[in-house]
């Protein structure tokens, strides 16, 4: 991999950047593997095994993404090309997670920023940051929609007026319910410079998302008399519905941001442990997403909802504990990503200034004030108006495909050009076309699906 390095990391220093690369890593670090250890020092006994880098990889993929994918397959013309799409998009976003590995081991970095920083250069490198701080942005946006989804059933089942009307009262209100919750729970999670303490919720949201599949699973199962499916297609409407199905199915999978920061925490970080962690990874996450998809489309057809919880009556006690473990899972999960968002503005801020992180750290809590109350409020607003999670998905899961195939192609593509080589071999060319396929296909994904969403959005 020695002669892969030649040409890597040449642009990586033309903004001002800290010197201290622990002070840099802490500041960009994917939060989600925050209490993985950094540098090969610090490793040790502490270092990741295969089975955590296996769990910490199918914890990044599984999310409140699920609640969509009944909705995708009925988009996509049902179960056979639900499936299909999946099983094509997984050989892909195997690749991309490969890819990474390879580029981080051949430039030296630890995460996916540092990476696309040091291969592509600084405009990749920008582009790449403002598009993990516009995707943690507007899935903080999903993540505040869905809690009001889950809010309006739950109150819907404990407010129940005598005559069987729901009620009307002002505190009820989905508006004020939404905005009640985030003042009291997200927003105070959200100011901490550090979210360490919060490295344990992790588990209690693979504990929410296996739970909230397997009541589906159970319903299809042994349905409710209350649920009537309604038409179920076998068929795509179109050849263009099936692409428009994508942005779900990229925003569930994508995992590649925080996957880099893994990768480089195992005991052996090697390309072939490696490739068997995410290969087993994806599949786990397969299985999850295809049971909540299938069996939520066949018991509500293409009646089905964009959150597919909405679909059931709201006095189902099962599922209104699903929902009551979504709405915990996500005031935990909310503070994260806007972590990774607030990471990145600051350093791009600071590169911008052209100061590092000790000289700014005055003025840190003030600007850190700052940005959590915009975001925080700018989220919350634009989710109060924001009538279901398909509408932001259908926007953000464009961007999760130039995760998953734009960046990590652009990687490999310079990775490949900078090695020094006589000859090129034909695994060479095969791997460079490999590449421009992968950016090729992402960039096809996020014009399609962006331009459609912003059409569905104006012809409402």
């Amino acid at each position: 991999m020695a002669q892969s390095n030649a040409g890597i990391n040449c642009e990586y220093g033309d903004w001002s950047w800290s010197t201290d690369a622990g002070e840099r890593a802490r500041l960009l670090q994917s939060p989600c593997v925050e209490m993985v250890p950094k540098s090969a020092e610090e490793q040790g006994p502490a270092a990741t095994s295969i089975l955590g880098a296996i769990f910490i990889v199918v914890n990044a993929a599984l999310g409140a993404g699920l609640l969509n994918f009944p909705a995708a397959f009925s988009m996509a013309g049902g179960v056979a090309a639900g499936i299909a799409l999946q099983m094509s998009m997984l050989v892909f976003i195997i690749g991309g997670l490969v890819i990474l590995a390879y580029c981080s081991q051949a430039s030296n970095e630890s995460t996916y920023q540092e990476v696309v920083w040091a291969v592509c250069g600084k405009v990749t490198g920008v582009l790449c940051e403002v598009a993990i701080a516009v995707y943690t942005f507007g899935t903080c946006i999903a993540f505040l929609i869905i809690i009001g989804d889950q809010q309006d059933k739950i109150i819907a089942a404990l407010m129940t007026e005598p005559t069987g009307a729901e009620s009307s009262h002002w505190y009820t209100d989905r508006k004020f319910t939404i905005s009640l919750t985030a003042f009291l729970f997200i927003l105070p999670l959200s100011v901490p410079k550090e979210i360490g303490f919060q490295k344990y919720a992790s588990c209690l949201s693979v504990v929410g998302t296996w739970y909230v599949t397997a009541v589906i699973v159970f319903k299809y199962i042994w349905p409710n008399h209350e649920v009537v499916p309604g038409e179920i297609p076998i068929s795509p409407s179109s050849w263009m519905s099936v692409f428009n199905a994508m942005p779900t199915i990229c925003f569930g999978f994508q995992c590649h941001v925080s996957s880099v920061p893994v990768f480089n925490s195992m005991k052996r970080p090697a390309l072939k442990p490696w490739g068997a962690v995410v290969t087993a990874a994806m599949i786990i996450a397969l299985f999850v997403y295809t049971g909540t998809g299938v069996c939520g489309f066949l018991t509500f057809g293409s009646g089905v909802e964009q959150d597919v919880l909405l679909s059931y009556p709201s006095n189902d006690i099962p599922v209104a504990i699903a929902r009551a473990f979504i709405i915990v899972c996500i005031l935990t999960s909310y503070p994260i990503l806007h972590f990774c968002g607030r990471a990145v503005l600051e350093g791009l801020w600071l590169r911008y200034k052209g100061e590092t992180v000790e000289e700014d750290v005055v003025r840190e809590r003030r600007r850190r004030l700052l940005q959590t109350v915009s975001w925080f409020l700018l989220t919350l607003l634009l989710a109060l108006f924001i009538p279901d999670i398909g509408r932001v998905i259908s926007l953000i899961g464009g961007l999760a495909a130039c995760f998953i195939f734009v960046f990590p192609g652009l990687c490999l593509i310079h990775t490949k050009l900078s090695e020094i080589q006589e000859a090129r071999p034909a695994s060479w060319w095969a791997l460079v076309s490999y590449g421009i396929f992968m950016v090729t296909l992402g960039a096809f994904i996020f014009g399609q699906t962006t331009t459609h969403a912003v059409f569905v959005d104006l012809t409402k």
